[in-house]
C-alpha cells in the first residue's frame, strides 16, 4: 500500500475514533451536567451594548436558560485522550498500524495541543464562574469580563508568537498572489492580532448548532491545506477536532441538550489561530472562516452605529440574532450559514494552492 494511501487512512480514522469516543461518553457527561445543574444561574439580560435584550427574551425559551454549560469538554477532552492513547499504544506494541495512529510529534502537534488545552482551560474557568455565580469583582461579575478574557487570549498568543518566532524561527508568511511576505520582529504582533480577531468570532456561539458547524467546517478546510501539504500529523489533529465536534452537533440538533462554552470557544478559536500559522495559510483564513469575520463585524459595525449616530445598523448584533428578531426560525438561520461556511471553506483552499 503506499504511503500517500495510508496516511489518509490514518487522517480519517483518527477523525472516526475521535466521533465514535465523543459520541459514546456524551451520555455520561450529560448526566453529569444536568445532574451537578452546571448551567448560568444568572440569564443574560443585556446585549454587546449593556442594554436589555427584548429580542433574546422574545426568541430564546425559558427552557434555554436550564440547558447546561461545558458541553465544549467533549471536544478538546476527546482529542487530548486519542492523541495520548495512540501515542501508549505505539509505544507498548511494536505494530504498524499502531505506530501510523500516533499523531504527537513535537514539530507539528505540540504547540496546538497546549493551545487547545491552555485555551480550554481558560475557557472553563470562566464557564464555571458563570455557574457558580459567587464571586463578584471588577474583573469576574457572571464569568470573567470581557477586559480580563481578553488578557489571557493575548498571553496565549504572546506565548504562541513567541514560540513561532524564536523557537521555529518563524518571521515571514505567506501571502495568495504575492508569496512570502517578511514581518521580523512583527510576527509575533501579527500573530496576536490574529489570536484576538479569531476570539471575536467567537460570538456565533448562539445558536444550537450554529457555532458547531462553523467551526466543524473551518477545521475540514485546515485538515485539506495540512494534508496536502504533508503535514500529516496537523492534519490527523484537525480531523480529530471536527470528529468530536461532529459528535457535539449529534446531541445539539435543536433543542441542544448543552451548549459549547467558552471553554469550546476559546479553545477552538485559539488552536484554529495556531493551525492558520502552521500550515502558513493565515492569509486564507478570513476566507475560510468568513462566518466568523462577518459575525465580529456585525457587532463592531453595531456599537459603532450606536456610539457615533446613536442608531442600529442591525436589529439585534451578533448577526444571526438580526435575523432571529426578522422572524426567521432558528435551524434556517444555521442551515444557510453552514451552506455560506461551505462555499466560503472550499473557496478558501482553492485559493491557497491555487496562488
Amino acid at each position: 500500500m503506499e504511503e500517500t494511501t495510508i496516511n489518509v487512512i490514518k487522517v480519517f480514522a483518527v477523525g472516526i475514533f475521535s466521533f465514535l469516543f465523543a459520541f459514546l461518553i456524551t451520555p455520561a457527561l450529560t448526566d453529569f451536567l444536568y445532574k451537578h445543574k452546571l448551567w448560568k444561574k444568572k440569564s443574560k439580560e443585556k446585549g454587546i451594548d449593556g442594554k436589555d435584550i427584548e429580542h433574546f427574551r422574545k426568541t430564546h425559551s425559558e427552557r434555554e436558560a436550564k440547558v447546561p454549560r461545558i458541553g465544549g469538554l467533549l471536544i478538546w477532552l476527546s482529542v487530548v485522550f486519542l492523541i495520548f492513547f495512540f501515542y501508549l499504544l505505539s509505544a507498548i506494541f511494536d505494530y504498524y498500524w499502531l505506530e501510523k495512529l500516533n499523531f504527537l510529534s513535537r514539530d507539528q502537534t505540540w504547540l496546538p495541543l497546549f493551545t487547545l488545552v491552555s485555551a480550554a482551560l481558560v475557557g472553563l474557568t470562566d464557564d464555571l464562574l458563570q455557574i457558580v455565580d459567587k464571586m463578584k469583582t471588577k474583573y469576574i461579575e457572571n464569568g470573567l469580563s470581557l477586559r480580563y478574557r481578553l488578557l489571557l487570549v493575548t498571553l496565549i498568543g504572546l506565548v504562541g508568537s513567541w514560540w513561532f518566532y524564536f523557537r521555529l524561527d518563524q518571521s515571514s508568511v505567506y501571502v495568495p498572489f504575492a508569496g512570502e511576505i517578511f514581518f521580523g520582529a512583527f510576527y509575533i504582533p501579527l500573530f496576536i492580532i490574529v489570536m484576538i480577531a479569531v476570539y471575536s468570532g467567537g460570538v456565533i456561539d448562539g445558536i444550537d448548532g450554529l457555532s458547531g458547524g462553523t467551526f466543524a467546517l473551518i477545521f475540514t478546510a485546515y485538515t485539506a491545506i495540512a494534508l496536502f501539504q504533508g503535514q500529516i500529523n496537523l492534519a490527523t489533529f484537525c480531523l480529530a477536532i471536527v470528529g468530536s465536534i461532529l459528535a457535539f452537533l449529534w446531541f445539539n440538533i435543536p433543542p441542544a441538550r448543552f451548549y459549547m462554552g467558552e471553554t469550546g470557544v476559546i479553545g477552538l478559536t485559539a488552536t484554529l489561530t495556531v493551525v492558520a500559522f502552521l500550515t502558513n495559510a493565515v492569509f486564507v483564513l478570513p476566507i475560510i472562516a468568513i462566518l466568523l469575520v462577518v459575525t465580529s463585524a456585525s457587532v463592531i459595525i453595531q456599537l459603532l452605529s450606536k456610539k457615533l449616530f446613536n442608531r442600529k445598523v442591525f436589529l439585534a448584533a451578533p448577526l444571526h440574532h438580526h435575523f432571529e428578531a426578522k422572524g426567521w426560525p432558528h435551524y434556517k438561520i444555521t442551515m444557510r450559514f453552514w451552506i455560506i461556511g461551505v462555499v466560503a471553506a472550499i473557496f478558501g483552499v482553492v485559493i491557497h494552492f491555487l496562488s
